[in-house]
């Protein structure tokens, strides 16, 4: 057996039990499905009724001693349109029920999919593009999606109408069915080893167009900096080879998707030859009437078009499958940092205590960028964290907020390990504001009510005035209503902050966290995030990574790390005055800074 027969024999072997895992997580799907059954059979049955119709019609109407008997033909004709009404009302109520099924239970598991996304760590959402990610809850899905509606419902149909046609076809003359029934054996064979290559080509094609999204993605939230930087050209190369990569998959994947639509065509003209042939011989020698021979060809008909469209319903099913895979993926992906839900313990009411113990960190692959943390911050203290870039304060802070979790020791917010609490009483207990202030495309005041979406308008212009700025929100042009844009970009860098800050503020944690919340800013907005700062720290514990000598100055305590260690700890005067320290020179270069600008 060669390496690309092994390949595709795992790849076939599992698309079943892909599928049935997909059918598994979507319970939904068999919601109503026994009536959906009922009006398929019905539907199908419907079908078979024209050409036992224009049988009837030929040898007992037409043709039939001492005829023509025009009253059979009408008679015949009623009952085939009054079956053919019921059919056509029959298949609607079947589509509408297939798609509100489909509709319903896929979009239960989009919503599984995504939040599990959300549930995984941001070290893994970190090792995975962004746009990979969507395309598996958007794209991906909607390709599942599509084979339900389109596929599931011809699978219903076409499966009941072979069945019939067979059976019907028997009954007229089974020699005739035996040539329709050798005339497509071939065709499953050729099917079978198509199909198998085909769930490697739609598998490749999936992954590219994830690789796809992410570029074209990068390209549209950086389009600030390629133009900057006037890489337009080189942009447009990189976009342009994610998109022809994807193009290649997927037509290597529709060549082969050709051949077998063409395998079933070439067989459907083979077998309708055949039977033509054969039936006229038959009727010749009296073994079969015009009427029968007529209906036995509107029966191969009947048989033939969704064999011929099973080939291209499969090939969708294993587009289907590559999709269900890549969800799969996603959701058989065990969140590092796992909620321990009922086992777990609440955080206690009142000021939050943090100690670290003897805490190890590194990214996968990597050198070890936290070693050998051993600190305790006391309730309601006010801590900064400084160092130079890369010596692991961002990673701290993660640690801190169960963002990610230690290789090795632990974190206790009040002599309770981060491990232990549940996520619930976690987030709400303790905050984090990241450093680039992320702001949802909505108003100031929906952006702030995220944390609270309670607050009346008076109550949140009272969160404003308390922090301090009021007069910067009555400045804006619409007030609390102001929209910031997508990501916040209609406003500074400094703004974003303000309402990152207030939001928090709202939330009123007992822990709060800030990532450089106060770093590239104008002279004028750090004064009022220094104002904001003081009413939002006061009486809560609060980390806050620092790259201003102000926030360092105003902290109860500094935490100094180089190279992922703390090296000092202690009150700014004490540190600042040690001599060649690494907090020394780090304050030296803030204060040279500072009388430059």
């Amino acid at each position: 057996m060669t390496t690309v027969d092994a390949a595709v024999g795992k790849e076939q072997d599992g698309s079943w039990q892909t599928f049935k895992r997909g059918l598994a997580l979507s319970p939904e799907l068999r919601t109503g499905l026994a009536g959906t059954l009922a009006l398929a059979v019905v539907a199908t049955v419907g079908r078979i009724v024209v050409p036992v119709a224009i049988q009837q019609g030929i040898d007992r109407g037409i043709t039939a001693p001492g005829g023509p008997f025009p009253g059979v033909v009408a008679t015949v004709a009623l009952i085939s349109l009054g079956v053919l009404a019921i059919t056509v009302c029959t298949s609607y109520l079947m589509n509408v029920r297939l798609f509100r099924v489909s509709e319903t239970a896929l979009a239960s598991l989009r919503a599984r999919a995504f939040r599990h996304v959300h549930d995984l760590s941001m070290l893994h959402q970190q090792s995975e593009r962004r746009g990979t990610l969507t395309s598996r809850v958007t794209t991906d899905i909607d390709q599942i999606s599509q084979f339900l509606q389109f596929g599931g419902l011809m699978l219903l149909i076409s499966g009941g109408q072979v069945l019939i046609a067979t059976v019907v076809m028997f009954t007229y003359s089974w020699k005739l069915a035996l040539v329709v029934l050798v005339t497509f054996l071939p065709l499953i064979w050729i099917v079978r080893a198509l199909q198998r290559r085909l769930a490697i080509a739609y598998q490749a094609s999936r992954e590219k167009v994830g690789v796809m999204l992410g570029t074209i993605a990068e390209t549209v939230v950086g389009a600030a900096v390629i133009r900057a930087y006037g890489v337009q050209r080189r942009t447009e190369e990189r976009l342009d080879g994610s998109i022809e990569d994807f193009r290649g998959a997927q037509f290597r994947a529709l060549r082969r998707s050709v051949l077998s639509f063409s395998s079933g065509e070439i067989t459907s003209g083979i077998c309708l030859s055949g039977v033509v042939i054969v039936g006229v011989l038959l009727g010749v020698d009296d073994q079969i009437t015009i009427g029968q021979l007529t209906a036995f060809l509107f029966l191969t008909t009947l048989f033939v078009q969704p064999v011929q469209m099973g080939t291209e319903i499969l090939n969708d099913a294993q587009n289907a499958i590559a999709g269900w895979r890549r969800v799969l993926d996603v959701l058989d992906t065990e969140p590092d940092v796992a909620d321990p839900g009922e086992n777990g313990q609440d955080l206690r009411l009142g000021p939050v205590a943090v100690s670290f113990d003897k805490v190890h960190f590194a990214y996968p692959g990597g050198p070890e960028v936290l070693s050998e943390i051993d600190v305790t911050i006391p309730a309601q203290a006010r801590v900064a964290v400084v160092g130079e870039t890369g010596s692991g304060k961002t990673t701290f802070a993660k640690l801190l907020t169960r963002l990610m979790d230690p290789a090795k020791g632990q974190v206790l917010l009040s002599g309770v390990s981060l491990t232990d609490l549940r996520f619930a009483s976690l987030r709400r207990r303790v905050v984090m504001v990241p450093q680039d202030g992320f702001l949802f495309d909505a108003t100031v005041a929906e952006n702030v009510r995220f944390a609270k979406p309670e607050l009346s308008d008076a109550e949140l212009y009272l969160a404003f005035t308390e922090l301090g700025l009021a007069d910067w929100v009555d400045g804006l042009p619409d007030g609390m209503n102001t929209p910031v844009g997508e990501r916040g970009e209609a406003l500074s860098v400094g703004e974003r902050q303000l309402v990152a800050l207030a939001r928090a503020y709202v939330a009123d944690p007992d822990l709060l966290v800030l990532d450089e919340a106060t770093s590239a800013v104008d002279p004028a907005t750090e004064v009022r995030l220094a104002r904001a700062l003081d009413a939002v720290t006061r009486g809560r514990t609060t980390v806050a990574i620092a790259h201003r000598l102000s926030t360092a100055e105003a902290a109860d305590r500094v935490l100094v790390f180089d190279a992922g260690r703390i090296v000092q700890n202690g009150p700014h005067a004490e540190l600042v005055s040690q001599t060649d320290s690494v907090y020394a020179k780090l304050h030296s270069s803030w204060v040279e800074q500072t009388r430059s600008t």
